[in-house]
Parts: structure tokens; C-alpha cells; sequence
């Protein structure tokens, strides 16, 4: 099964509407190498629908988010799609600094061991995302 299959049925099982704005971001994303900004979206997205505006983005976004099907890369202020996403998760990035490529990466026991340091020192943590930037392989 596609993942665009499976976020269409992870979708239906939660009786929300991938709608074919949603599909078609997820799909944009699905096909890009690295992180794309809203307005790098929002460009293709007009390709085949001209009316498409930023709100339109930005929802989809949010929704696709929430869903779990999509990082947000702050760093970058850009988005990733998650190729593991039937269960939500911390996410960990390795980011390369020349050509954007960016690879998800689990490592439970450390978010575990973060979550424990950031409890210790009394800090309520809102968001789990650790991005690593450096050279990939093959920029190095």
C-alpha cells in the first residue's frame, strides 16, 4: 500500500476528509528530496490550481500535521513528510546545510533520555523535534 493510500485510510479509520488539496500537498511533499517552505508548496500547488492562495497551504499544512504525516523543520521554517507515521512520534532530523537533504532518523532512547533531563530540571516540553545540521555523505 502507497503512503498516501495509507494516510488516505488512517484518515477514514479517524473520520477526517483527506481532501484532494490535502492529497495533493502530501503528494508534493512525497516527491520532494528535501524540505519545502509553504510558498515552494504553494507555487506547485497553483500549477494546478490557480486559485490556491496561502490560507489554502497553511490549512493543509496544519491538517497533514496533525495527522502526523508531516514535520515542520523550524530551522528552516519547511516541511518533510514522515514515511512512518501510523503512530506519532518525536521526530529527529539530519539536515544538510548545502543541499537541503534531509533523513529522518528514531532514536528512541534518546528522546527518552531528554524527556527525563527536561523533567528533572522542571521544564514542560511542548515540542520534541531535534534537527541536526551538518554535511551529508555526499556533500561532504
Amino acid at each position: 500500500m502507497s503512503l498516501i493510500e495509507q494516510a488516505g485510510r488512517i484518515c477514514q479509520q479517524k473520520g477526517e476528509r483527506f481532501t484532494p488539496i490535502r492529497q495533493k500537498v502530501f503528494g508534493l511533499l512525497e516527491a520532494s528530496d528535501g524540505a519545502r517552505t509553504a510558498y515552494e508548496l504553494l507555487d506547485e500547488l497553483a500549477k494546478d490550481m490557480p486559485n490556491a492562495r496561502p490560507p489554502t497551504i497553511y490549512r493543509a499544512l496544519e491538517f497533514l500535521q496533525q495527522m502526523g504525516f508531516v514535520h515542520r523543520l523550524d530551522s528552516r521554517n519547511a516541511f518533510v513528510l514522515c514515511t512512518h507515521f501510523e503512530d506519532h512520534h518525536a521526530a529527529q532530523f539530519l539536515v544538510c546545510d548545502q543541499c537541503g537533504s534531509v533523513a529522518e532518523i528514531h532514536m528512541p532512547a534518546v528522546m527518552k533520555s531528554l524527556r527525563t533531563e527536561a523533567v528533572n530540571l522542571g521544564f514542560d516540553v511542548h515540542s520534541e523535534t531535534v534537527e541536526l545540521h551538518g554535511l551529508c555523505k555526499d556533500c561532504h
